[in-house]
């Protein structure tokens, strides 16, 4: 019988800490193994999976002796480093029982945002999925520091979900989905998202009784993933059937609808992959060049420039109003690029004293969103 044309081939899978522990922080390893259950269903089936998991730092803080939640970096890297072994032990039991390989994947965000270790990453999970192993994947926590952290597993998970193109990023949390509040007050489920606007991100930030603090790093996921043309699902991890379910195609939780088809491999990997230093502002003569005319960034257009970056680095491109526009790789430094701003491409010359690019951002090196 042929697939159903709704259903997800590619998929990764986020767990949170708060859906493989119990009501003392400890790894409840019953959970983990339900949830192994549905993912090996998919993998009989023929699906590619990628399991981002957390619960390192929550398996080793209690083999520690730390009570509570490490504060600590020092506690929390230690806990992490005792953690992550014991973890991937019970993800390999579980997993052995239904006969799949797993892989180990630490990642930090300088795994992504270096192109050559992109490119190698991509083809390392790629090979393990066509072997019909099971990458799971998690940050470094023992070793990250913030400049090369990601920060939390929903973003790291649509990260990796852009980095190997998939067609469904499937974040398990506590609740049903992404809430909000009608004009009387009352929560509801926000059923489909086609656009994540600064009022889901307001009512995400602010934790309420529908367990919505942990909500704002999501949206920021599903975001990453829109925009590289991934499918992605908010949904509970209080029934594990639902991982096969959403990937079925079934309507469950929150799903936010992709806003373009897939980006092309570099395209994802300038968009998201990549840290960006800066902000720079553009007048809307600037914006219309971008979005309309497919121009490149030249300097007249260049309202404000914002952060500290060298020539080469990631930058973002925003409206007058803040709202973000495109990303790339600028071919000026901040000093340089503070001299030449509002100025026509004639003038760059001129004012640097040497000869310069007259594109401060190359169309080939920048990626719309």
């Amino acid at each position: 019988m042929p697939k159903k044309s709704s259903s997800y081939n590619s998929i990764v899978v986020k767990i949170g800490s708060s859906s493989l522990t119990d009501k003392s922080g400890k790894l409840d390893k019953n959970k983990l193994k339900s949830y192994v259950d549905e993912i090996a269903s998919l993998v009989k089936d023929k699906k590619k999976v990628i399991l981002v998991t957390s619960g390192a730092i929550a398996s080793g803080s209690s083999h520690l002796g730390i009570k509570g939640k490490p504060k600590s970096i020092p506690e929390k890297q230690a806990s992490a480093a005792v953690g992550q072994s014991r973890l991937m032990h019970e993800y390999e039991l579980a997993f052995r029982t239904h006969g799949i390989t797993v892989a180990q994947i630490l990642l930090t965000r300088d795994a992504i945002a270096d192109r050559e270790r992109y490119i190698n990453a991509r083809n390392t999970i790629g090979a393990l999925l066509e072997h019909g192993a099971v990458p799971i994947v998690n940050e470094n926590d023992t070793v990250s520091i913030d400049e090369i952290k990601v920060g939390d597993n929903d973003n790291l998970s649509a990260l990796v979900a852009s980095l190997m193109g998939a067609d469904l990023l499937l974040m398990l949390t506590d609740v049903e989905g992404f809430f909000m509040k009608d004009e009387d007050g009352k929560s509801y489920l926000v059923d489909e998202v086609k656009e994540v606007t600064r009022e889901m991100e307001d009512a995400a930030g602010h934790p309420s009784t529908q367990g919505t603090g942990g909500m704002i790093t999501k949206l920021q996921a599903a975001r990453i993933a829109m925009y590289c043309g991934v499918t992605a699902v908010i949904a509970s991890s209080a029934d594990p059937a639902l991982i096969g379910k959403t990937a079925s195609g079934k309507k469950i939780g929150t799903k936010f609808v992709p806003k373009i088809s897939k980006l092309e491999s570099r395209k994802r990997w300038l968009a998201h992959g990549l840290q960006r230093k800066g902000i720079i502002t553009i007048d809307g003569g600037a914006e219309t060049a971008l979005m309309k005319k497919g121009s490149s960034l030249l300097p007249v257009g260049i309202i404000r420039v914002d952060g500290e970056f060298g020539q080469g680095e990631a930058v973002s491109i925003v409206d007058e109003s803040g709202r973000e526009l495109a990303r790339g790789l600028i071919n000026f430094s901040r000093d340089e690029l503070d001299k030449i701003k509002g100025l026509k491409t004639d003038r760059i010359s001129e004012v640097l004293g040497y000869k310069a690019s007259p594109e401060v951002l190359h169309r080939d090196n920048m990626v719309i969103l």
